[in-house]
């Protein structure tokens, strides 16, 4: 029974790990004060990563400081496979 368990848990593990950024657009930040996220990047990035295997495992939106007054998002994945 606990053999079974150990091996369940090993096989949902992904082996490998990639991280990827998308961050939106610096000029539409400085000069409209904010950006949308590039959506079609991002689709485009997780489109080209599952052509590869990789599976999307978690995302998060972070916030940042852009140079002196503005503020930035950048999206991270994180992919397995």
């Amino acid at each position: 029974m606990l053999n079974e368990q150990r091996q369940r848990d090993t096989d949902s593990v992904y082996k490998e790990y990639k991280i990827e950024l998308v961050a939106e657009g610096g000029c539409g930040t400085i000069f409209l004060g904010a950006s949308g996220l590039p959506v079609k990047r991002l689709e485009a990035t997780l489109n080209q990563a599952a052509a590869e295997g990789w599976q999307l495992v978690f995302q998060v939106i972070e916030k940042k400081r852009f140079w002196l007054f503005w503020s930035r998002e950048t999206v991270v994945l994180t992919l397995g496979r």
